[in-house]
């Protein structure tokens, strides 16, 4: 089964329309909950008169900052730490009477319908003592009065540096030396299903059913958040409609169980709208880059320095873990013999900045991978060349964490694909010295990714598999389907080891966490590297068991193939007919299971590249996309349709990236200008060009598998290759993404071609 495109395991229920999500459970005469969100952008609640809400007839209870739990906690989907040092910053109460962004929750309404709440929420009288407003980290690090956290005075939540041999010797020795800076916007997730909870109460326990990538994690920081036991909650998770590391985040769960035990433990639904989405989940960071590089007479890199200031937000969520996670790829792929990063993770009164779609790495590859570009123009090299002279080959592995490593590079394989592909070497040539206001280009990124979080985090997952009576078997696990395939790959593990048929393994993709296997969940593109090492783990054990129980039926020497049980080249038992009698044998019942927790401890690194043909009309600041292709080396692909589909999707997310989504906040307030998906623009069909795919397999050793990271890589390059595109079609340099029209206009403008 690995390696072949079977057909999705959800595919009929979802097109159907039979697949259930969080809101098609939830019960009958559910009562509704709305947020009462601030109307500043930074200061405390003076006073709340919550009394003409609390009598508007269908209002069953009003809370506020005051009733809440006086418990601080963290909300990101990290596994936790039992090293009080590696835990994450707990910043968070459920709602809060010091407002620090705009939207932040004050209180909640829970009503008997959506109507009321509403209407409730209007009552609602507020009186504020207002602060200044800052948005931009770079200020905001220089401190404010009053800090936005009093622990962090300069309002810095974390700072972070190595120093790889003599950056500033490596400077001087150098032919030329080039500094840039670069800036990434704040953008959103835009998954269908926006957030949503249903929580009860059964026999002095809480229930939550929610949408999200993380249930396990939900559980505890629920606990953390009311401040009870973890065992006294549980976590379902239905299907669910997309969450890109936004639902890898702890969101709205602990204000809903807390609610819940405000009405006795009945039913309270709360479904945040889109606008509230955008506001008041969590954003991709926005991170300011300052490069300096140094390079020889012949191209070679010297010496190399980054500074990071990411704005974190509000609050610390994922925090300076992501700023961190581009600082690691800052000293990865190109050889440098001198290195220096340094990063700060700053507060701001802005939304809450997260975990999204490739963890830190679409920004610094896009400050990277343009600052590459710019360094050829510089020394006058074409850029795809002056990257293979710098690229290592071969293996490699992280200067300060040994155990990341490129155990297999495919790079230079991705590169001549995906220059074949684009016809690199004619068209750079055909679009040089250009005029008129239709210009062409050609523009390329690369980049590399790691698997999982191992060393820096725990890795853990468990699996679970019975025989069935009739021969099939029952898996169960406690990672995630969010949509990208998950559980069809990981039938397709237990179909290879027990040598069956994918109808005859059933994986349900509901996740419960009073019965599922510990899994941390879906983020890092871990699953099917952590996950599917305990999927293959669980399958050998039970196979083996199988084996060991046909043995007492018949003794010859056996293996398991085709869902027999062969003796030789003999049919021997079918497996229907050993199940049947493993579980009904008045002699020798014995339903044959097997369960594995597995901790991994290993990565890989994952690389790829992104080749892109653009068009560009000056007069107008509009680019059109012509041609793009991604060529990711993932390893062993464990099903080539599902890869395509993984590319395909991160692929449209990484050209809105580079042209159009940018969430615009006001200066004044930090308020959301187009927190909406009419004001918000994301890539439509229309704009979306035919998108190519391709792979270099390279059966990588860490994999169980062969396979590697490919959920969040293909999101990564395709911004730097459309802004180093439109570099060479135009000469002009845009170093901040995206790439608007107003941002080209007047980038045209200053540098007269306009």
């Amino acid at each position: 089964m690995i390696g072949k495109s079977v057909p999705r395991v959800d595919a009929y229920d979802k097109v159907t329309g039979r697949a259930k999500f969080t809101d098609d459970l939830v019960p009958a005469n559910c009562l509704v909950a709305k947020i009462y969100h601030a109307k500043i952008g930074n200061g405390i609640v003076k006073s709340i008169d919550t009394s003409k809400a609390e009598a508007l007839d269908g209002v069953v209870k009003v809370v506020t900052f005051k009733d809440v739990p006086n418990h601080c906690y963290p909300t990101p989907g990290h596994p936790w730490s039992v090293e009080l040092a590696h835990q994450d910053v707990a910043d968070r109460n459920i709602l809060t009477g010091r407002v620090r962004y705009y939207g932040d929750d004050i209180a909640a309404v829970v009503a008997e319908d959506e109507i009321t709440a509403q209407r409730a929420l209007r009552l609602i009288e507020v009186e504020y003592e207002e602060y200044p407003v800052e948005i931009h980290p770079r200020k905001s690090m220089y401190g404010s009065k009053p800090p936005i956290h009093l622990d962090k005075k300069d309002n810095v939540l974390v700072r972070s540096n190595y120093f790889i041999g003599n950056v500033e010797e490596g400077l001087k020795e150098s032919e030329t030396v080039i500094k840039r800076s670069y800036k990434t916007p704040i953008v959103q997730h835009c998954h269908i299903e926006n957030p949503i909870s249903c929580a009860y109460m059964e026999n002095g326990r809480i229930i939550v059913v929610t949408s999200t990538q993380i249930p396990h994690i939900v559980r505890r920081v629920i606990g953390q958040a009311l401040g009870i036991p973890w065992g006294k909650i549980r976590v379902i998770k239905p299907y669910i409609g997309g969450g890109f590391g936004n639902k890898q985040d702890v969101l709205y769960e602990p204000l809903n169980a807390f609610l819940t035990t405000q009405v006795g433990g009945r039913p309270v639904k709360l479904d945040i709208t889109r606008e509230e989405t955008f506001c008041n989940t969590r954003t991709r960071h926005s991170i300011e880059y300052d490069l300096t590089a140094g390079v020889d007479s012949e191209g070679h890199l010297l010496a190399k320095d980054m500074l990071a200031i990411s704005n974190q937000g509000a609050y610390a969520s994922h925090g300076h873990a992501i700023a961190a996670n581009g600082l690691t790829a800052w000293r990865l792929q190109y050889a440098c013999p001198n290195i220096k990063g340094e990063a700060y993770t700053v507060y701001t009164n802005t939304p809450v900045g997260g975990a999204m779609r490739g963890y830190g790495i679409p920004q610094v590859c896009f400050a990277i991978e343009c600052f590459m570009d710019d360094i050829a123009k510089e020394i006058g090299m074409d850029p795809l060349e002056f990257r293979k002279k710098n690229l290592i080959k071969g293996y490699y592995e992280d200067a300060y964490l040994k155990p990341i490593a490129a155990n297999t590079n495919g790079i230079f394989e991705c590169l001549e694909k995906g220059a074949d592909y684009i016809h690199w070497e004619e068209k750079r040539k055909e679009y040089t010295n250009q005029t008129g206001n239709i210009r062409r280009g050609v523009g390329m990124s690369l980049f590399s990714y790691k698997t999982g979080v191992w060393p820096i985090s725990l890795e853990i997952a468990g699996a679970r598999l019975s025989l069935n009576q009739d021969g099939s078997v029952q898996l169960m696990l406690g990672a995630t389907e969010i949509g990208q395939g998950a559980d069809t790959v990981f039938s397709q593990m237990v179909a290879e080891i027990l040598h069956t048929d994918m109808e005859h393994v059933h994986i349900k993709t509901v996740q419960d966490t009073d019965v599922s296997p510990f899994d941390t969940g879906a983020y890092a593109s871990r699953q099917s590297f952590v996950t599917g090492t305990a999927v293959r783990h669980c399958a050998e054990i039970l196979r083996d068991k199988i084996l060991a129980y046909a043995k007492t039926i018949d003794t010859r020497e056996l293996t398991l193939k085709d869902n027999w049980i062969w003796a030789g080249d003999e049919q021997a038992i079918s497996l229907a007919a050993l199940a049947e009698e493993s579980y009904y044998s008045l002699t020798n019942s014995s339903v044959l299971t097997a369960e594995v927790s597995e901790q991994v401890k290993k990565n890989t690194i994952a690389t790829g590249c992104c080749f892109a043909e653009v068009e560009v009309d000056i007069k107008l600041g509009k680019i059109k996309i012509l041609h793009i292709i991604n060529v990711h080396d993932s390893g062993k692909l464990l099903n080539p349709q599902l890869a395509e589909m993984q590319v395909h999707g991160g692929m449209s997310m990484g050209m809105g990236y580079g042209i159009s989504e940018q969430l615009i906040l006001d200066e004044k307030t930090g308020r959301p200008l187009n927190g909406n998906l009419l004001d918000y623009k994301l890539m439509t069909m229309l704009d979306t060009p035919d998108i190519k795919a391709d792979f270099v397999e390279l059966c990588d050793p860490m994999g169980p598998y062969g396979n590697k990271a490919l959920g969040e890589p293909p999101a990564i390059p395709s911004a730097p290759a459309i802004r180093n595109a439109v570099l060479h079609a135009t000469g002009v340099a845009f170093n901040e993404n995206p790439l608007t029209p107003q941002r080209l206009i007047d980038g045209f403008k200053k540098a007269g071609l306009i």
